[in-house]
């Protein structure tokens, strides 16, 4: 019985071992190629459970995920000669894996230094073509695009495609970063100026205006006044005829009561006229008469 015991467990644990020689399996962030003798027969995997010949078939597994290129900044010069350090990232994933097993391998930092040099000359291009502001302004996303689709073509060689580029930072040499600083802050000291200046003359134009405005106002209201005016004493005038023509004596002795009144009584006040002159008549003459 013991012997049977051991015969069927050693049976059950040679089935193990064949089954786990013959079996493997494929993750979802996996690509898998079977090789028969070294040569490789298939690549097309879904995930799950897999067999294979043990001795005769060998799987070789490779990342599905997209993977990072983080480069140390690179020497690069732009349009202008102007020597730049460029810091760039690349995202990037494998399409085909047998074409990337044939071009790498299957080794990733084969794959990640062929990238490498693949971006750095689209990166020395397209700089070349570029001015620093350029590279620096609203242009780098256009920069970047540029880069990627020129790494393209070469990357679908290795089996591989190019899902991201972005450059980090573009700093220059300090040898021209004293040069390039001090034209920066002439530059900036010039569109200053460019605004003041523009400024000033706002601002004389306004005042000139508002002077203009305040002349045009001041006449006006002159013309306006001086006319008023000229109503009111034409009104006062009509006034004084008509009181006139009603009593004539009345108003002459009225405006000599408001001459009186307006010349004589006040402290300090000295009058010098004739007795018998035609001012004091009323004063003379109780009647109000011409004597």
């Amino acid at each position: 019985m013991a012997a049977s015991r051991i015969g069927i467990l050693l049976v059950v644990g040679l089935a193990l071992v064949g089954f786990g020689l013959c079996a493997f399996t494929v993750d979802v962030r996996e690509h898998a190629l079977k090789f028969k003798f070294g040569q490789i027969i298939r690549a097309d995997y879904e995930p799950g459970l897999h067999f294979k010949i043990p001795v005769v078939n060998n799987i070789i597994k490779l990342p599905k995920r997209i993977l990072t290129i983080d480069s140390t900044p690179e020497e690069v010069i732009t349009a202008e000669k102007k020597t730049v350090l460029v810091d760039f990232f690349l995202k990037w994933r494998i399409t085909d894996p047998v074409r990337y097993y044939v071009s790498t391998s299957g080794i990733e930092d084969n794959a990640k230094n062929r990238l490498t040099e693949i971006i750095k000359g689209s990166l020395r291009s397209e700089f070349a073509k570029r001015t620093v502001q350029e590279v620096i302004s609203v242009q780098r996303s256009g920069l970047m695009d540029d880069m990627l689709t020129a790494g393209e073509e070469t990357a679908n060689e290795l089996g591989v495609e190019l899902v991201d580029l972005r450059v980090k930072r573009v700093e220059f040499n300090e040898d021209v970063q004293g040069s390039v600083f001090d034209r920066m802050r002439q530059e900036r000291v010039r569109i200053a100026t460019d605004l003041r200046s523009k400024g000033k003359e706002t601002a004389e134009e306004l005042r000139a205006i508002a002077d203009r405005q305040r002349i045009v106002i001041e006449a006006e209201a002159y013309r306006d006044a001086q006319k008023i005016k000229g109503e009111g004493d034409a009104t006062a005038a009509e006034i004084y005829a008509n009181a006139y023509s009603k009593d004539a004596e009345f108003y002459a002795f009225y405006r000599s009561i408001e001459a009186y009144r307006r010349s004589l009584g006040q402290s300090g006040d000295l009058l010098v006229i004739e007795p018998d002159s035609d001012f004091l008549r009323y004063l003379n003459n109780a009647e109000g008469s011409q004597p």
